[in-house]
């Protein structure tokens, strides 16, 4: 239990939003349970390492130091599951062709559906299962580079695990943080889920043609992201009926800025 703002923690060090700020709160566990010592157990001397999240952010400085020294860019897209990330990647390569200098990496815990759809689509891609994990961490991606990921000027794309929580909190070296939230989702998930839309270099809004159909205020959404995060373009988009697809394209094109 965190002391400092009442949660149920597993790992060592994790974020809260307070206040309108980010707090960070690092903590030693006892994994064996709670409680005291049994009778018969030694003296023990506890030493606490290094966290997670440090140990990550290591590998993903490695990993920053790496793209930049061959040109690579790299976005990660996060979202929750069914926010349409898969539909919005096919119609990408599509548009870009089959010479485009795109690669992806798409990450979900089990099977390889999206990269199959990718596949299909003329998309160099590789499926990254995590087991039980919820997002993808640094060195999952170290493993990638040189092998899959060719040390030549290219868009990566990391098609995160669908989830709005963890993988905001793991950094794996990217040029941005792109966050997805789709209609179907409701207008107050930004300020419920903050850290992702907080570091994110944009937001794209999906499933746009579903408006007419839903009990969702655009503006009402916009207004839950400029909360968090006051900076980043928000760009709406259906991949379905091409809404948005022309700027997106463009956003791809141009680079890191």
């Amino acid at each position: 239990m965190c002391r400092d703002c009442g949660c149920d923690q597993a790992s060592q060090e994790h974020a809260h939003w307070v206040n309108g700020r980010m707090v960070r709160h690092t903590h030693a566990h006892d994994h064996e349970g709670r409680g005291s010592p049994r009778a018969t157990d030694a003296p023990r001397r506890l030493v606490v390492g290094r966290s997670v999240l440090a140990k990550n952010a290591a590998i993903a400085a490695q990993n920053r130091m790496w793209f930049a020294s061959h040109g690579i860019h790299v976005l990660n897209l996060i979202s929750a599951p069914g926010s349409g990330k898969t539909l919005l990647l096919e119609k990408t390569v599509a548009r870009l062709g089959r010479n485009s200098r795109v690669v992806i990496l798409t990450g979900d815990q089990e099977e390889e559906f999206d990269a199959q759809r990718l596949r299909a689509v003329g998309a160099d891609v590789r499926q990254l299962n995590t087991g039980s994990s919820c997002h993808l961490d640094a060195s999952r991606i170290a493993r990638e580079l040189g092998e899959f990921v060719k040390p030549v000027p290219q868009l990566l794309i990391i098609e995160n695990v669908g989830n709005l929580v963890c993988p905001a909190a793991f950094d794996l070296g990217e040029t941005m943080k792109v966050a997805l939230l789709s209609t179907t989702e409701g207008e107050d998930k930004p300020s419920k889920y903050p850290l992702l839309f907080h570091e994110a270099g944009l937001v794209v809004l999906t499933k746009m043609d579903l408006v007419p159909h839903l009990d969702w205020n655009v503006d009402l959404c916009e207004g839950h992201i400029r909360r968090v995060n006051t900076a980043a373009p928000i760009l709406r988009l259906s991949a379905r009926t091409g809404e948005g697809l022309k700027p997106w394209l463009a956003f791809l094109q141009a680079g890191p800025s």
